[in-house]
């Protein structure tokens, strides 16, 4: 079939479009900017458009003969930027994927949300009915977004919303790297008790996720969390992806408020300047924000299971960011090559 994915040289949407040029289908990628793999995706057959989903002739051009709209591009981590991009690209940018696909005809639209609609989870783990609670402007936006999906109640066009937990492996350039650094350097300092749950999950484990979405009369117009098989404390990741690494790490812990009124400082400093700042209140909220969740109405509906573990996931990751420099390894972890004599 014929698949438009919008956001689709970002790590998530590359990793879909890989997948779907490999098992034989016809994939048209549709971002505003080049991502990491441009090339070895076109060698592969995939059609790359450079060009924004707020640009109603771009989203038309890209989805002729599209059987199936997976829509992935969303504004996200934008820095120096005001909160109208984000209502541009993910609530108005979303309604013009919709009006489009309708007349279009495509059969199906997933739509790829977002954990954060949920926030903080009170009493984890929480599910698909947890309250909708955005702790920001991106996660409020996305959920936005889903709203403007109804506009295809009634009509030939089913849709489905994804909603991944945190999302990691190779080829994510950013989400994971500063844990991995982190951990390298042998201390890794936690804010905090250090229980707080967080719910990865692995990249090929959300891209069988999209697929399953993707098949007709499937989930339609449900939303599905699509996380790993289990969720950690985040003092248990940090050892975990050490054990990745092969490398031993010290966790100090410390109080948190100090890093918590840092980060609305820097965050205040660095904005007019354009400027990302070291700390931030959503980097912060990594160490306080309990996201924890029951994938049960994925396994039922949908027929998903995750199949790559925490374990091999986070080996996976740590030899990509190994084979690609973002990471210093340590001369002793089994990962880095012994030098020649």
């Amino acid at each position: 079939m014929k698949v438009l994915v919008t956001g689709g040289t970002g790590f998530t949407g590359a990793a879909l479009v890989d997948r779907l040029l490999r098992e034989g289908h016809e994939v048209v990628a549709l971002d505003k900017q080049p991502g990491l793999i441009d090339d070895e995706l076109r060698r592969k057959g995939a059609k790359i458009v450079y060009g924004s989903v707020t640009d109603r002739d771009a989203v038309a051009r890209s989805m002729e003969g599209a059987e199936v709209v997976m829509h992935l591009a969303a504004a996200f981590r934008e820095i120096g930027v005001p909160d109208e991009v984000y209502r541009a690209v993910n609530v108005t940018g979303t309604r013009i994927v919709a009006e489009e696909a309708l007349r279009a005809g495509v059969r199906k639209l997933v739509y790829c949300s977002t954990q954060g609609v949920h926030g903080h989870i009170e009493n984890p783990p929480g599910d698909e009915n947890s309250p909708i609670a955005p702790a920001d402007y991106y996660q409020q936006t996305k959920y936005e977004g889903e709203l403007e999906l109804k506009v295809l109640d009634g009509t030939p066009v089913e849709y489905t919303i994804i909603r991944p937990t945190a999302i990691y492996g190779p080829g994510d350039p950013g989400r994971f790297v500063m844990i991995f650094r982190r951990v390298a350097k042998g201390v890794f300092p936690m804010f905090g008790s250090g229980r707080t749950f967080y719910h990865p999950v692995y990249i090929d484990n959300l891209v069988d996720a999209f697929l399953l979405a993707a098949q007709q009369g499937v989930g339609t117009g449900r939303a599905y969390i699509i996380g790993d098989a289990e969720y950690f404390s985040i003092e248990e990741l940090v050892r975990r992806v050490a054990k990745a690494m092969g490398v031993p790490v010290r966790i100090p812990h410390y109080p948190i408020w100090p890093l918590l009124a840092a980060g609305h400082v820097c965050e205040k400093v660095c904005k007019p300047f354009g400027i990302e700042p070291p700390i931030f209140p959503r980097r912060v909220d990594w160490f306080r924000q309990v996201r924890a969740f029951r994938i049960d109405r994925a396994r039922r509906e949908l027929g998903y299971e995750p199949r790559v573990g925490i374990d091999e996931g986070l080996r996976r990751t740590a030899e990509w960011y190994r084979a690609t420099g973002r990471v210093r390894f340590p001369d002793t972890s089994p990962l880095v090559p012994p030098k020649a004599a």
